[in-house]
């Protein structure tokens, strides 16, 4: 089964789809070829008031103003002027959120080539040209379902990394999660 994710799935909660992309699958189609990876790592921005989020305090930049859309277009910006950053929007139009996803499963390749944003986003070949881009309807890149069931016992929480500018307060949120795979594969 190979479901492609609509609009729906990513309007929800935005902590909730963060949870709920763990299991899924990016495609990225190439010519006819597609480099397919599972999500297996994510982190959660809700701004404005997530210190952490490009979006505090309701900042609009012509980096994040694809932020404000409603859920399913591709937030990608470039950091440390070299690793671009792989973001869904989530929740409704005007609602600043998204998800960074962080690494990817592949089957056959060294999970050192996936186990980072910047790394991930070098191996599915994206650029700031899938900026606004809808996963719902892009013929480049979408996001599945395959049937694969996660459950909440199998999703570790830990702090987000890399965003200690933004205090203890915001830096200590549990809103990374990452697949136990001492649980899913037991």
């Amino acid at each position: 089964m190979r479901e492609r994710l609509l609009r729906d799935f990513y309007t929800k909660d935005t902590l909730e789809v963060a949870k709920q992309l763990l299991g899924k699958y990016i495609v990225r189609k190439i010519g006819k070829r597609e480099l397919v990876g599972k999500i297996i790592e994510t982190e959660a921005y809700i701004g404005p008031y997530d210190k952490a989020s490009h979006a505090y305090k309701g900042k609009i930049t012509p980096r994040n103003k694809v932020e404000y859309m409603i859920g399913g277009y591709i937030y990608i910006y470039l950091v440390y002027g070299m690793y671009w950053q792989l973001n869904i929007t989530t929740a409704q139009e005007g609602k600043p959120e998204c998800v960074l996803i962080r690494a990817l499963e592949v089957p056959g390749v060294d999970r050192n080539l996936t186990n980072g944003p910047g790394k991930l986003c070098q191996y599915l070949k994206l650029d700031k040209s899938f900026y606004g881009e809808d996963l719902t309807r892009s013929k480049r890149i979408w996001l599945e379902d395959r049937g694969e069931k996660i459950k909440p016992s199998q999703i570790l929480a830990t702090a987000r990394i890399g965003i200690d500018y933004a205090g203890p307060y915001w830096s200590k949120r549990k809103w990374r999660f990452l697949l136990d795979y001492s649980k899913v594969r037991s």
